[in-house]
């Protein structure tokens, strides 16, 4: 009986219990998608100054609870932001995406415009 089991517990070439192995016939893994910590950060916010030279001013607006008086108040944060085209107006709602540092100041380049000031 002893001599049953130990064969049955081998392991088998072509044979694996916990699945570690992918199977050939499986479907092949998407090499595009990023691990979850390395995706990049965006933020949409309000233009607020394009008066540099393909560069903008957004402020994005978040509003958080104080810790002691649970009052909702908006916290407001300046980014400067890389715009190749120079496309961006004052009043442009955008999308922007960290980057690489591009200058001294600038961390963030435009995504896409959302809504256009009129």
């Amino acid at each position: 009986m002893q001599e049953e089991n130990n064969q049955t517990m081998e392991a088998t070439p072509g044979h694996d219990p916990l699945n570690l192995m992918q199977d050939a016939s499986a479907a092949p893994v998407d090499e595009t998608l990023q691990p979850a910590g390395s995706r990049r950060k965006t933020r949409t916010g309000l233009v607020v100054s394009n008066k540099m030279n393909k560069s903008i001013v957004v402020a994005v607006v978040r509003r958080v609870r104080h810790p002691l008086y649970k009052k909702y108040f908006n916290k407001t944060k300046r980014y400067m932001a890389h715009d190749e085209a120079n496309e961006c107006k004052v009043g442009d709602t955008v999308r922007i995406v960290e980057t690489r540092p591009i200058s001294a100041h600038k961390r963030w380049r435009l995504d896409e415009i959302v809504v256009r000031a009129k």
